[in-house]
């Protein structure tokens, strides 16, 4: 029997009602913004500014523009405690800074020379502060905020990219497979190019030459019968190393009509926090989403779960032709906060499977700048969590926004054991590719845990160098073991792949084993007389099967010159090659950004929507950028 006293209930229930009310009504906030200077009063550009709010610890990252202005916009009304950090400069401390709802409170604050480790705290007397009305507005609209400078102090970017080590040339007699999981994200592409854009050289580690070759479409053959991708390869010199071979394996996944898709159910998992309140982050964010929305039909759909100081429910699931409902959702969301990752990840799928729709596309896309920073929060942690939920039928594609103190790595890692895609969004253009052009075909998934493994013939191949996928090799057993994990092949997509071969007979040293005590490895007479190259094995399973399946297919070199290979042969190496340039590989060879435009510019093709004429003038940039 309930015994709880009515008066008690009554107040969880307000309680309840008042915190629903919080996460689903804009609050009254305020802004802080300023302007910092040296001590001559000359502006300070990228200055490195963290304010925290002295009640609830949430934090607010920005950098000064070049004129030395900043601006933190939608903040709960309160005390703050605002730093300001730059190399040759004392870091600067200014402490109970107030914010008011609808006002904005300025101040002018100088840096003093100095060592960052030096520390000047700013007192009320020594600042110039003052308060105004905002006219009536107060909370639900974002004023434009500072954008950062065109390249950023790299000092103080909080960006975060693991670092890559280079896979090496194994010697084929040695190591006779190579072993690795497909991968059909295109992040790093889109952040290469925001950096380039930016005027600047992005960082080598935040270049993964795979998503970059991967991020082009190429016009490989469709699959036969009842399969869901197709193997083809093409053998010719090597680019960038002419007494070398390089290998070029495509994979093309079956194509389905949008009217034969199965209907969706979608959970948007948004990032509200404070360090999403930028214009190119939640704005462009919702603008994003909007156009996937556009698409959705009434057999779809959709929920939305927002996390910042806690994870939310906004949007029950509603039918996908609701857009006016949806689209009303997206836009009463406002950044402010700290960020509960993890607890918006357990929401978001738990979610997913309330609504779970048999034999329909059940996906949670996470769109972040993966700044998390409360409740689970590190990498290995949400890691596991991630790992836990995708055996339930529920893949996860996430959309990185921003800059400054954009989480690569962290995303990376989601998606890759999470059964994902990962996509970063420097722009509206980028959202039309990947939410409407791409989206369909991501949405369905025709294979899941696909695998490639390579076996070469030790009497063509002396040695062999995989090009990128550094972060999805596997070891040789783990290509027949069902338990492990590998990427997922979405309807039309394609996934290239290229090795770098020394052939036989070579006088070229390569590293091999030590003479072994109690074992002879040698060649077969037969592989001579083969005229393979290699073998392509693939192993995959079915969207929903837990059984995998096997294609073999044999790749031979028919001694083709590099003149005569098909444009998307010649395109994907010329992408390789700037890949190998950004990051100033030890196995670049003779790379050269002239060699990349002649390659590109000879092997653009139809390029119907514009994207490799988009790369070339990219690598045009690239070049000036060089000069510099």
């Amino acid at each position: 029997m309930n015994t709880m006293p009515k008066k008690i209930v009554m107040t969880v229930m307000l309680l309840g009602l008042t915190a629903f009310i919080g996460l689903s009504q804009p609050q009254a906030t305020g802004i802080l913004k300023g302007t910092v200077a040296d001590e001559t009063g000359a502006p300070l550009p990228g200055v490195a500014l963290t304010l925290t709010d002295m009640a609830t610890k949430a934090e607010f990252k920005t950098r000064s523009d070049a004129k030395g202005a900043f601006v933190f916009s939608v903040l709960p009304p309160g005390k703050y405690e605002l730093r300001a950090e730059l190399a040759g400069f004392k870091k600067l401390v200014a402490k109970a800074l107030t914010v008011k709802a609808g006002q904005t409170t300025t101040v002018g604050l100088k840096m003093l020379p100095g060592a960052l480790n030096d520390e000047h705290v700013v007192k009320e007397a020594e600042r110039r502060e003052k308060t105004e009305f905002l006219g009536g507005v107060v909370g639900g609209v974002m004023p434009a905020r500072a954008t950062y400078p065109a390249q950023m102090p790299p000092d103080f970017s909080t960006e975060e990219y693991d670092r890559i080590y280079e896979l090496r040339f194994l010697s084929a007699i040695d190591n006779p497979l190579s072993t690795f999981s497909i991968d059909v994200d295109t992040a790093s592409y889109a952040n290469v190019r925001r950096f380039l854009k930016s005027n600047s050289i992005p960082p080598k580690d935040s270049v993964r030459i795979e998503e970059m070759v991967n991020y082009f479409v190429y016009d490989y053959p469709l699959p036969e019968g009842d399969k869901p991708f197709s193997i083809s390869a093409e053998v010719s010199s090597c680019p960038w190393n002419p007494s070398r071979r390089l290998v070029h394996i495509g994979l093309q996944g079956r194509e389905i009509r949008s009217d034969k898709l199965p209907p969706s159910n979608l959970v948007f998992l948004i990032d509200v926090s404070g360090s999403m309140n930028a214009p190119e982050k939640l704005p462009l964010l919702k603008s994003s989403f909007k156009l996937l929305v556009d698409s959705l039909t009434a057999d779809d759909r959709v929920s939305i779960v927002v996390y910042a100081g806690a994870a939310g429910l906004v949007l029950p699931s509603t039918p996908g032709d609701r857009k006016e409902k949806i689209l009303g959702a997206l836009d009463n969301l406002q950044a402010g906060g700290s960020t509960a990752g993890g607890a918006g990840i357990e929401l978001a799928y738990r979610t997913a499977a309330e609504n779970f729709i048999p034999k329909g596309n059940n996906r949670v896309i996470l769109a972040t700048d993966g700044d998390f920073n409360i409740g689970v929060s590190s990498t290995g942690d949400l890691v596991r969590l991630i790992e836990e939920k995708r055996d339930r039928g529920i893949f996860l594609t996430i959309a990185g926004f921003g800059m400054g103190n954009y989480k690569d790595s962290r995303m990376e890692q989601l998606a890759d054991k999470g059964n994902g895609n990962y996509y970063y969004i420097d722009g509206l253009l980028e959202a039309k590719k990947v939410f409407v052009d791409e989206m369909r075909g991501t949405l369905f998934t025709i294979a899941k845990d696909v695998k490639i493994q390579v076996e070469f013939n030790p009497a063509k191949v002396k040695a062999y160098r995989l090009v990128g996928y550094e972060t999805r090799m596997l070891r040789s057993e783990d290509f027949a073991d069902d338990r492990k994990d590998a990427g997922e092949l979405g309807a039309g997509h394609t996934v290239t792949a290229l090795y770098e071969i020394i052939p036989y007979g070579s006088k070229e040293p390569v590293p091999g084993l030590d003479e072994l005590k109690y074992q002879q490895t040698v060649i077969k007479p037969e592989a001579f007389k083969l005229p393979e190259l290699m073998t392509v094995k693939l192993r995959y399973k079915d969207p929903d099967g837990d059984t995998s399946r096997l294609i073999t297919a044999p790749v031979v070199d028919t001694g083709v010159v590099l003149e005569k290979t098909s444009d998307d042969f010649r395109f994907a190496a010329a992408v390789a090659q700037a890949g190998l340039l950004l990051r100033d590989s030890e196995f670049k060879g003779r790379s050269s950004i002239d060699g990349v435009l002649d390659l590109a510019r000879g092997a653009k093709g139809k390029d119907k929507e514009g994207y490799r004429a988009e790369f070339i003038q990219l690598m045009e940039l690239y070049r000036l950028l060089l000069k510099e």
